[in-house]
């Protein structure tokens, strides 16, 4: 029951702040925090400066990896933003602390809710007693979580009325969002919304916009329309903004959603409830396979477990696709196999998962959700989608020698994603340059559309795209494959712009510990040592990846080089076919050599699971996941980079970017050295 909503006679409804309730403030200065904690002082928003609050709070922060093996959102509640450390590695909220501070709002600064879509972080603020988020921004799949779970948010100006006294009407804080968001606000989250469409109470139409030129999203939505035959289909239209019923193709969870998944389905539906197109659907083992194996993780392992048994108990029940662990060794990362195995072009893919965006580089319109929504759309087998906007790249020319599309996208992340142009937005990438590029690099791109704070990423369809698929698929048909692809239309609207990107002028990225915004070119980086070199995950764990690692430990090998003393190379394939790939190509024998630890397929480091995590804050790894939040793969400080630039880092020691020939004779640093100098930058 809602202390925040409340209904006047006439039926109005309005908010007003629990005068027994407070407000608490999440500020750059983390003892403030503290005190706000421990009941020591109240701050009034007038008092505030939006500047001096955090921004980009992400969900690793909030719920961390650990905080997440508890299904049931009453407990993860316990342990809320248990991912929030001070320059000591101390934990500003201790057990309990939001939950028993009495809290009714929380207040914090721009991109509330990056990262990942485990919709475990708004869990942890409701269940805490939550009624009222306040942010300048929210990242999208975050703000949809919210939403579902029927959370009101809002901004500064409306805390200063409600603090001041005021009530204000509730279609003030809905307004900027649809009809039917609104619908599902004032019901009180997805759930209860669901259940009006489901009798009746509730319908929605087919949109009414009429004839426009349309982006790739738009293609693929208005052919997935609820409601809309194939005439009506080919003469429809949509526009940013428009809320429709869209069918879903398939989807996946993996072991740390699950459990939550199956739980909310028992609890909505019955025991015995049914979903969609199993044979599109699908369960994963691999985001906690190595999770045993960590040894901060040790304490978990009966909550692991539980999860594992759970999602065995939701794939018996249900009949979707079954990728779990045999002799523990993983098919591999669900973003990746889904790509090789079901994501075809035009797809509308839905799954418990941020990186899902990652099927858009094969012409897919795909993103990750919560598990409320999930659950809700692998039962109907449609969902609810607001139209979003895009905005797009245009590629041209070729990237350099030594480049990748890891720079790419690091080089975006820091021009656009930080100024907020591609935050909510799908991010459609074409263009001649497009065609350079190979699918594993055009996956790169999609994969980390959501570290843009984007809805997701899609990449047009080419002969690249039906031949990739067309190898993978059984009895592939190139042609049939390219039938399939969803092109825009000229003169479709990007709200975003479109934005030129001459790849010949890309240059080797790093993003600096802390957000994968904090790009910079590494030439700019001076000398940073290494302790760890991680070669892995759903982004950087493909086929071309693994192509670039051997490139450079093949170079090195020849020069008499190996991984450097004192440092420790983890390689982590993305799935069973890129090892069997690697197998084939001679790849086990030439890491052997160089020193590399190969691992077998599945997360790990990445979301601090598995071989390759920090030990402590002073270790510094360099990386080619996709994320770089504190705590994320260990306490230690981690860079972001390329497969290239990882592993000649590894060799080096340091951060270093790739260049050919690098290794064929003596660095103007050994040559000092071997002289009994010290080497320079």
């Amino acid at each position: 029951m809602s202390n925040l909503i409340n209904t006047r006679a006439d039926g109005k409804r309005f908010a007003r702040l629990d005068p027994r309730k407070r407000v608490l403030f999440l500020t750059e200065d983390l003892e403030m925090i503290r005190r706000q904690l421990r009941g020591e002082i109240d701050l009034k928003m007038p008092d505030v400066d939006p500047d001096d609050l955090l921004d980009d709070i992400n969900t690793d922060m909030m719920t961390p990896a650990w905080v997440c093996f508890r299904h049931r959102p009453e407990d993860l509640a316990l342990d809320a933003y248990a991912g929030l450390f001070d320059d000591r590695g101390e934990r500003v909220f201790e057990t309990r602390a939001l939950m028993d501070g009495n809290f009714q709002v929380i207040v914090s600064g721009h991109r509330k809710g990056t990262g990942s879509s485990r919709e475990t972080a708004p869990q942890a603020e409701k269940w805490s007693g939550i009624e009222l988020a306040v942010a300048a921004s929210f990242a999208p799949i975050h703000e949809r979580n919210n939403i579902n779970l029927g959370q009101i948010l809002g901004d500064y100006a409306q805390l200063g009325r409600l603090q001041a006294g005021e009530e204000i009407p509730l279609e003030e804080f809905t307004e900027r969002f649809d009809p039917v968001t609104q619908a599902i606000l004032e019901a009180g989250g997805l759930s209860p919304f669901s259940a009006k469409v489901r009798s009746g109470e509730v319908t929605i139409p087919l949109p009414g916009t009429g004839e426009r030129p349309m982006t790739l999203a738009e293609k693929v939505v208005v052919a997935h329309l609820v409601g809309a035959d194939d005439a009506r289909a080919k003469s429809a239209f949509v526009q940013p903004g428009d809320s429709c019923l869209v069918q879903v193709d398939g989807g996946y969870s993996h072991e740390f959603t699950t459990a939550q998944v199956h739980y909310f389905l028992a609890k909505e539906f019955g025991a015995n409830y049914q979903v969609q197109n199993p044979a599109k659907f699908a369960v994963f083992e691999d985001h906690l396979l190595y999770a045993d194996g960590v040894e901060k993780m040790a304490p978990f392992s009966d909550q692991i477990q539980t999860l594992r048994d759970l999602q065995q108990e939701f794939q018996h029940h249900t009949g979707v696709r079954d990728y779990s662990a045999r002799n523990g060794v993983s098919p591999g990362i669900c973003h990746q196999v889904a790509r090789e195995q079901f994501i075809d072009p035009g797809d509308f893919i839905q799954a418990t998962d941020s990186h899902t965006c990652m099927g858009g580089g094969s012409n897919a319109l795909a993103w990750g959700v919560g598990s409320t929504e999930y659950a809700g759309l692998i039962h109907s087998g449609f969902t609810l989608v607001q139209v979003p906007e895009s905005i797009r790249f245009e590629l041209t020319g070729e990237l350099r020698e030594g480049v990748t599309a890891k720079d790419l996208i690091l080089n975006i992340l820091k021009t656009y994603a930080v100024r907020e142009e591609t935050l909510d937005r799908v991010m459609e990438f074409g263009g001649p340059g497009l065609a350079t590029l190979d699918m594993d690099e055009r996956a790169t791109l999609t994969n980390m559309a959501t570290e843009c704070s984007a809805k997701t990423g899609i990449c047009e369809g080419d002969d690249h795209t039906a031949e990739w698929l067309a190898a993978r698929r059984e009895g592939g048909d190139a042609k049939a494959i390219a039938d399939r692809f969803v092109t825009a239309d000229p003169g479709a609207q990007y709200h975003g712009g479109v934005h030129g990107i001459d790849l010949s002028t890309i240059e080797p990225m790093v993003a600096r510990p802390g957000d994968p915004t904090y790009g910079e070119t590494i030439e700019a980086l001076g000398e940073v040592a290494i302790d760890i070199a991680y070669a892995g995950s759903c982004t950087a764990g493909k086929e071309r990846d693994l192509d670039f690692y051997a490139l450079v430990i093949r170079e090195a090998l020849g020069g008499n080089r190996k991984v450097a003393d004192g440092v420790r190379m983890v390689l982590q394939f993305g799935s069973e076919s890129v090892r069997e790939y690697a197998r084939r190509q001679g790849y086990f024998e030439l890491f052997q050599q160089a020193g590399v630890e190969v691992i077998n397929p599945g997360c790990g480091a990445c979301i601090g699971c598995g071989p390759g995590v920090s030990s402590h804050a002073e270790e510094v790894t360099v990386s080619a996941i996709n994320r770089n939040y504190q705590g994320r793969s260990g306490p230690g400080k981690l860079y972001l980079a390329s497969p290239l630039t990882v592993a000649a880092s590894a060799v080096v020691g340091r951060i270093v970017a790739y260049r050919p020939g690098m290794f064929s004779f003596p660095t103007a640093n050994e040559i000092v050295a071997t002289q009994g100098g010290s080497p320079t930058t």
